[in-house]
């Protein structure tokens, strides 16, 4: 059985059998790529270049839409590069490399996702004090940090996944590189570590998800006392598409990471992650523009600028 020193690549999951099929799977996921690039890239231009949409609540959907983009970046492109030049190999290096960004990334979008529930919190439950806690400082450095903690979160993993000797092959049966993939490679006993990791890990998870829960029952009673229904219908449509993104990101996550291995096979395998790491970068601009009037009109007006440029 080879070791984790005599370990130079990995070989990732071919996603088909026949030639024919591979290259209709390129395609599938050049289109899902492209959907995502350009419906996050609109996100982040309108936000960027509409003074209208420079507030906190547009300032952290212009953070997770660059998060997006960098989360589908680190897996597709290598998913599409194998399909496409029939192939499955991914260096040592270039698996820890994409583990890390990855992890890096999804880190940093649940603690965004965390901060917008908060925003909304404020915004709904204590309007009145909303200048002063969602200030642009506070909204900078509140960004900033959710960008850092998804430093600590993928450096710790990275280094403790890799660190373990591995001792069954060195075949992934994943499209991209992943924690219980590489797991299944170990020693028997020597990922007890990660597992110690991933399970503290979770425990932050679930305090993030206690506060967000706790922040939606506040709002959700705040909206019901509303007396105008304008007032209500105008704070649900800031806060449906934000629980819609998070129930997506969580409930596919969870899936993914606490299903148990008895309802495992290679189709489900191969489904739940893509579900979790692709599909959410994907549809999260199309969740975001299909209640949000305010950022449908900019990127109405973006569309006419750019066709009366051509």
């Amino acid at each position: 059985m080879p070791n984790s020193s005599s370990i130079s690549e990995f070989l990732l999951l071919a996603l088909a059998d026949t030639r024919q099929l591979q290259l209709l799977h390129f395609w599938l996921l050049l289109g899902i790529y492209l959907a995502a690039l350009l419906g996050n890239g609109l996100i982040s231009t309108a936000v960027a270049c509409h003074h209208r949409l420079h507030t906190p609540m547009y300032f952290f959907l212009l953070n997770l839409a660059l998060l997006d983009l960098g989360c589908i970046s680190t897996t597709l492109p290598k998913a599409m590069a194998n399909a496409l030049w029939d192939t499955r190999h991914i260096s040592y290096a270039g698996c820890a490399t994409q583990l890390f960004f990855f992890l890096f990334l999804v880190g940093a979008e649940y603690s965004i996702l965390t901060i917008m529930s908060y925003d909304r919190y404020v915004a709904i439950c204590k309007p009145l004090h909303y200048g002063t806690l969602m200030d642009r400082r506070s909204c900078a450095t509140m960004a900033a940090a959710a960008w850092g903690s998804g430093v600590p979160h993928a450096v710790l993993h990275t280094a403790s996944t890799f660190s373990l000797p591995l001792c069954h092959g060195n075949v992934l049966e994943q499209f991209f590189c992943e924690i219980p993939k590489i797991l299944k490679l170990s020693c028997s006993g020597s990922y007890l570590r990660e597992v110690g990791l991933i399970i503290f890990s979770a425990l932050i998870i679930f305090g993030c998800f206690v506060f967000i829960v706790l922040s939606y029952v506040q709002i959700f009673r705040a909206v019901l006392r509303m007396p105008s229904e304008q007032g209500r219908h105008k704070a649900f449509s800031t806060c449906l598409p934000h629980l819609a993104v998070l129930s997506l990101f969580l409930s596919t996550g969870m899936v993914a990471y606490l299903k148990p291995p008895s309802f495992s096979s290679p189709s489900l395998d191969l489904v739940v992650p893509f579900l979790y790491s692709v599909v959410p970068p994907a549809l999260n601009p199309l969740i975001y523009s299909m209640r949000n009037r305010e950022l449908k009109d900019t990127l109405r007006k973006l569309f006419t600028y750019f066709f009366l440029q051509h």
